[in-house]
């Protein structure tokens, strides 16, 4: 493990919740991104050498609108990063550890992600992303 690369942040609306970010913390807004296999668009604020990641359901389907549903909004996962994700989940797979993923995914900003099932981090669902290698 590397560093934690973010802190996912589930909210009804982006827009409505950016200032707050921006405006009186004074972070760094990066962008947004969709990632429609996972029906949610994403701002990505830096804070250090980390970063929040803003998470607004695309639909009612979402895996962040059942999650708000359920929950309300809040901290949704903390994401850890890594520098080789295929030997992180084959390790984790042969250590019996529970996970939501057996293959990374495709996330926001070409970034390889997986997750780990909450049950195996005392209820704190974790996110394994590699970034994409810059030439």
């Amino acid at each position: 493990m590397k560093k934690i690369n973010h802190i996912g942040i589930a909210v009804k609306n982006i827009d409505e919740t950016l200032p707050f970010y921006t405006e009186t913390l004074g972070l760094t807004f990066r962008g947004v991104d969709e990632v429609d296999s996972e029906g949610v668009k994403v701002a990505f604020l830096s804070i250090g050498e980390s970063n929040f990641e803003l998470l607004e359901p695309l639909h009612e389907e979402s895996p962040i609108a059942k999650f708000i549903e359920k929950r309300g909004e809040g901290i949704h996962h903390i994401a850890l990063e890594v520098d080789d994700i295929h030997a992180r989940l084959e390790q984790f797979k042969s250590e019996g550890i529970r996970m939501i993923h057996d293959q990374p995914k495709q996330g926001a900003h070409d970034t390889q992600v997986a997750f780990l099932h909450p049950k195996a981090a005392n209820g704190v669902l974790l996110e394994l992303c590699q970034p994409k290698q810059e030439d």
